[in-house]
Parts: structure tokens; C-alpha cells; sequence
């Protein structure tokens, strides 16, 4: 299945049935009076959240949506069929945005939520609404009214406790496969990982998401590489694990840091204020003393940038039990934050 994370819609509600102006015309029943009944309202257009969903592709194909027009009133006081209502499902994490962008209509962050997104039109009353003593046999009767109409945005943050952050080709994918039940696709070349991928962790009657985000580059903030659609992916994100191939000159690594770092913060200053652990990877092809020396460079650009939330490991994501420690000490934060009913 291919991964959408955008598309844009239109939706137009039912609109309400008109009213009738109708007369009772029964034997012996002289001047029967009016029976016109009054028009169905339309029908309204909900989305559904469901896990079951994890991609916009759906929308790709079909961007109109159309509920169905309330049904006219008709005599002996019958009142119009209301217009059935149409259901729509999206993935957990949709955002519901405006023609421009700028409003967000609805947020989809738990399971089975709905949303009336646009509402059907009010039915016309029928000419048997308007009689009064004055007016025996009123001959008018009430239009129904129009259902709502828009443009929409469709906007897939995926919901994950962790997000994976990193050049291209630093082993995020094969971290995931290594630690989750996630098949990402893996290889030694830049942008394998073209979707992101998510995985669960289970760890000591814990569970968490982890989010596998395609390599970021500079400039990803305005979009370009995966670019800034990608870095959506992350704000919902409660820890960023940040992994740096530890195979490269120290230089390097303290730049591809760097870069990384400012990008998150050029795109969202939220989300570069989330807690950060830092993964030294490929450990496996590095010798010991080049990893110490690099961990303490690590640590000194953070003292020296006043960044103390942020943790160091070396890992080697191809080799499970490299990575305990990381999994239990963040099975050690969500265990707690869960207890305290926090993110």
C-alpha cells in the first residue's frame, strides 16, 4: 500500500428537501384544508478516526464527496426522507484543514472519534405549517435549504511516542527493524526510507510507538530532499531519537548533528524542545577509543550550546542487545509519564 500523507477534497452536504403545498381532497370532506408536509433535512458528512487506516491514498483516487438531498414533503402531512448521512474513515493523526491551510476544522487523535464536518441543509415546511385563523388555505410553502460545501485539506501526522531523526543512511531503518515488529526496508544508500514506517516496542508491560522519518538533509525545513511534509511526521512526537553514523570523521558527525539540529529548529521550536537521545550507530565497524573520543565531542558541543536534555549512546543498530539500554530507559520514561497520565 502506498503512503499518502496529504490530499485535498471537496464535500458538499445533502441539501434539505422543499416543502409541499398540498390540499385534502376527501370525499365529504369539504374544504379539507392544507397537508402539505414539510421537506427531509440533507445529510451531513462525518469523519471517522480508525487505527485500522494508516495512509490518505484513498483520496487520491476520489476527491469529490457528495451526501444525499433530504426528499421533498408531499400531502397528508408527509414529511421528505432524510438524506442519508456519509461516513468517511481517516487515519488516527488527520488533521482536517481549511482551503488555505491556515484553520485546522478537526483533529483525529483517538480511535473511533467522529466529526460532522459539514452539515446537511434544513428541510422547507410544507403550506400546512402556515395555517392560522386568517389565513385558511395558505398556498406557499418553504424551500428547503443548501447543505454545506467546502474545499479541505487532509493532513496525516502520525501519532508515535519516538521519532527517529538522521541523515540519510544513518541505520534509523535498521534500528526499527532491529528493536520493533517493523519490516522497514533497508540498504546501504540515502533515502531507503521514502514513507515513514512505524514499530512498537514491547518492554516490561510497556509499549511505545516508534516512527522511522526519511533522512533529513539541510534545507529540509523548505522542503527540499523528503523535506518538510516528513518533518510533520515528528511534532506529535513525545522523544526524538537523534542517530548519527558514528563511522564517519568526528567533524562530520558534529556537522551532520548540527544541521539536523538547526532544521528542527528553523521548522518548529516545539519540536526542537523535545526530549532528545542522542545514538551514536555503527559501533560495530568503529574502534573503542574513536567512540569514547567522539562521545565526549558530542557532549561538549551540548554543554557549550546549554543542551543538557539530551542523552548519549553507542549503539549498533544491527545488533539487538547494543540497544537495550536505550529501550529500557525509554520504557523507564513512557512507564512513568503513562502512570501520571501525561502525553
Amino acid at each position: 500500500m502506498k503512503f499518502l500523507d496529504e490530499a485535498k477534497i471537496y464535500l458538499k452536504a445533502g441539501d434539505g428537501g422543499d416543502g409541499c403545498v398540498s390540499f385534502r381532497h376527501e370525499k365529504f370532506i369539504e374544504f379539507g384544508g392544507p397537508d402539505g408536509g414539510a421537506g427531509g433535512d440533507g445529510g451531513s458528512i462525518y469523519f471517522i478516526a480508525s487505527r485500522n487506516n494508516n495512509t490518505l491514498i484513498d483520496y487520491r483516487y476520489q476527491q469529490h464527496f457528495k451526501a444525499e438531498r433530504g426528499g421533498n414533503g408531499q400531502g397528508q402531512n408527509k414529511t421528505g426522507k432524510k438524506g442519508n448521512d456519509l461516513y468517511l474513515k481517516v487515519p488516527v493523526g488527520t488533521q482536517v484543514l481549511s482551503n488555505d491551510k491556515k484553520s485546522v476544522i478537526a483533529d483525529f487523535i483517538e480511535d473511533n472519534q467522529i466529526e460532522v464536518i459539514v452539515k446537511g441543509g434544513n428541510g422547507g415546511l410544507g403550506n400546512s405549517y402556515f395555517k392560522s385563523s386568517t389565513n385558511r388555505a395558505p398556498r406557499y410553502r418553504q424551500l428547503g435549504t443548501a447543505g454545506e460545501d467546502m474545499w479541505v485539506w487532509l493532513k496525516l501526522k502520525l501519532i508515535a511516542d519516538v521519532g527517529l531523526l538522521g541523515m540519510p543512511n544513518a541505520g534509523k531503518s535498521t534500528f526499527l527493524s532491529s528493536v520493533t515488529n517493523a519490516k522497514a526496508k533497508i540498504d546501504n544508500y540515502p533515502f531507503t526510507t521514502i514513507n515513514p514506517q512505524l514499530g512498537i516496542v514491547y518492554n516490561n508491560d510497556t509499549s511505545f510507538v516508534i516512527a522511522d522519518i526519511p533522512g533529513l538533509i539541510e534545507g529540509a525545513h523548505l522542503g527540499k530532499g523528503l523535506g518538510e511534509k516528513f518533518l510533520s511526521h515528528i511534532e506529535r512526537c513525545s522523544v526524538l531519537l537523534h542517530l548519527l553514523d558514528a563511522s564517519e570523521p568526528v567533524d562530520n558527525i558534529i556537522n551532520n548533528y548540527k544541521v539536523i539540529r538547526e532544521e528542527l529548529k528553523l521548522y518548529n521550536k516545539e519540536v526542537y524542545s523535545k526530549k532528545e537521545i542522542i545514538l551514536l550507530n555503527k559501533s560495530e565497524i568503529v574502534d573503542n577509543d574513536t567512540l569514547i573520543k567522539t562521545k565526549n565531542k558530542l557532549a561538549e558541543v551540548l554543554n557549550q550550546s546549554g543542551n543538557t536534555n539530551s542523552n548519549i549512546y553507542i549503539i549498533s543498530a544491527c545488533n539487538k542487545n547494543t540497544c537495550v539500554q536505550v529501550i529500557n530507559y525509554l520504557t523507564e520514561i513512557f512507564s512513568k509519564h503513562k502512570e501520571m497520565n501525561e502525553w
